[in-house]
């Protein structure tokens, strides 16, 4: 994103004319910002988009100019340069040619010969045809590109890889006018690659010219390059109507890139706090896609529409969202276990990856040899079957009472196939090896996290009131809001309960939890105390957490002590 682009978003966010003083503030990070300062430092960006205007002291959106117009009623001008190079800042236009269309009907053309100023290079020149003598007589870039926009009007802009053309073009407008192009623009090369789906190898102007049968070639001249694009342009435009675009704005959508096209949904995330939370992303029929979990929902969801790289999926799900929906908790650890109960009773086919608990295996002996099996047993469950199923090869019936016994002995055996090279071999029982190191490593986990008996009290959502989530006998075993006051006591009665009966219970809980929660003990975050399950302990660790940040700021912490401590050291 640009600077422009930031502009934008917050105007839009804000639904309404954004101060000077506040947009100078949060665009270029100041803390703050007099009106003058505000205004000069501003006013390249707003006077150079035409998407931004000055309404007063504040920047508002400009009114887009033709977006709403239906295709059949609009005015295209579609213009394609020759140029000396490929770079608006050292290089210069030498041609101009231009078509305009009206009624889907070719009404008018214009076509200019530009002096560069600079000499031809001998490549342009060959592709073109064009000679230094032809040009030298002709205007140069200034005058031609004012004949061409008062001629093109207010009509929508159509080139063929308009970011090229436009670049030239916005140069010189600048230059002239102090401001960049208005007009609305369609770029026939990704509008192409949308609505033909791959049935041309590529979308260059040939290749789309002879597939579409136009009546004007390609040769790398202005004029006749414009006129195959308006063929071009006219047999997309039918399409587009049949996948029932209606206004030009259809039709820009459509012409967007992928990034561009998420980058439009941006609205979809205006409104969400920076709070912790979970948040859902729903189809135009409702569908769910994803589910999500953030520090903060604001910024999260911020990023999915910068352009920033995401898993397929994700890519997918952003792809076809129509609306987000956000839930705000407490901390990030409620979120957490949030979005997995959201994830494992919804199954958002983005969340693929996921594990699921009916997948879980356990070791098994079976005669001689290991197994992995669907049967509980005390080696397990592990998450990944394959996994699971490749370490048990490697082991035998008398290794089971302590698996990481075995690697020795496989090492060695590693060793001696490759001292023998037999190659193949030796990487078969690498890939087991690795396999067995890393469910050894997934049970001494678990075994540790299964002998936790601790109480993790973190802020709620609820102002003044904080969250209990009391693990115990491998699960988390309660979960209580403990409000301010003598209500407190009885819900940490019920929780020291709940953690008592988990652990007069042979039966462990759901695993993944049990995992998620072990990633907050061992860092925990700032506004997460971990305290033994006894009372009077919790009770310090809720008023510590749900006291005003600017008590404890000052040192007023009704919760403060030593024992008791944010950011409580890893327990394994």
């Amino acid at each position: 994103m640009d600077a422009a682009d930031r502009l934008v978003e917050l105007v839009e966010e804000r639904r309404g004319p954004v101060v000077a003083e506040e947009a100078a503030r949060r665009l270029f990070a100041l803390r703050q910002a007099p009106v003058g300062l505000a205004r000069s430092l501003l006013a390249e960006v707003v006077d150079t988009d035409a998407r931004l205007a000055w309404s007063g002291d504040s920047v508002s959106l400009a009114r887009p100019l033709g977006h709403e117009l239906l295709l059949e009623d609009a005015t295209y001008v579609v213009v394609d340069l020759e140029t000396t190079g490929l770079r608006p800042g050292s290089s210069q236009i030498c041609e101009i040619g231009a078509v305009r269309v009206r009624g889907f009907e070719l009404e008018d053309e214009f076509e200019t010969l530009v002096n560069p100023g600079v000499a031809m290079g001998p490549g342009v020149a060959a592709l073109t045809g064009l000679n230094d003598r032809q040009l030298r007589s002709a205007p140069p870039p200034s005058v031609a590109v004012s004949r061409f926009l008062a001629w093109a009007g207010d009509a929508v802009l159509v080139a063929h890889n308009a970011r090229f053309d436009l670049s030239f073009l916005d140069r010189e407008t600048e230059r002239l006018t102090g401001s960049r192009i208005a007009s609305p623009v369609v770029d026939t090369v990704p509008l192409a690659r949308r609505l033909l789906g791959g049935r041309v190898p590529r979308a260059s102007l040939a290749q789309l010219s002879y597939f579409l049968g136009t009546s004007v070639q390609p040769c790398h001249r202005a004029l006749p390059d414009a006129q195959a694009t308006a063929e071009v342009l006219l047999a997309l435009i039918g399409l587009a109507q049949e996948r029932g675009a209606r206004t030009v704005s259809d039709l820009v959508g459509l012409a967007a890139t992928q990034r561009r096209r998420v980058w439009d949904k941006r609205e979809l995330a205006f409104g969400a706090p920076s709070r912790p939370g979970v948040y859902l992303f729903h189809d135009r029929n409702g569908q769910l896609l994803y589910v999500g979990r953030a520090r903060d929902l604001r910024a999260r969801l911020r990023s999915y529409f910068r352009s920033e790289r995401q898993r397929p999926a994700v890519e997918a799900a952003l792809a076809a969202v129509e609306r987000i929906e956000w839930r705000v908790l407490g901390s990030e650890l409620e979120a957490a276990l949030e979005e997995l109960r959201l994830i494992r009773e919804l199954r958002p086919p983005a969340n693929a990856r996921v594990a699921r608990p009916d997948r879980y295996v356990w070791l098994k002996k079976r005669g001689e040899s290991v197994v992995a099996s669907a049967t509980p047993t005390a080696l397990g469950p592990i998450r990944s079957r394959r996994r699971a199923q490749l370490a048990a090869r490697t082991l035998v019936a008398g290794d089971l009472e302590r698996p990481s016994l075995a690697l020795p002995r496989l090492r060695r055996r590693l060793s001696e196939l490759a001292d023998a090279r037999r190659y193949e071999d030796a990487a078969r029982l690498r890939d087991r090896i690795d396999a067995l190191e890393r469910v050894c490593r997934e049970l001494e986990r678990l075994q540790g996290l299964r002998a936790v008996q601790r109480c993790l009290v973190v802020p709620s959502a609820e102002p003044g009131h904080a969250r209990a989530f009391f693990v115990a006998g491998g699960r988390v075993a309660a979960e209580r809001t403990l409000p301010p006051g003598g209500g407190a006591h009885l819900e940490i009665e019920a929780g020291l309960t709940a953690a008592r009966r988990a652990l007069a219970t042979e039966e462990h809980g759901d695993l993944d939890e049990l995992f998620l929660v072990g990633t907050f003990l061992r860092r925990p975050p700032a506004e997460m105390c971990v305290v033994p399950l006894e009372k009077q302990a919790i009770l310090r660790a809720a008023a510590r957490v749900s006291a005003p940040k600017d008590k404890v700021r000052a040192g007023h912490d009704p919760g403060s002590d030593p024992k008791q401590t944010p950011g409580e050291p890893s327990l394994f």
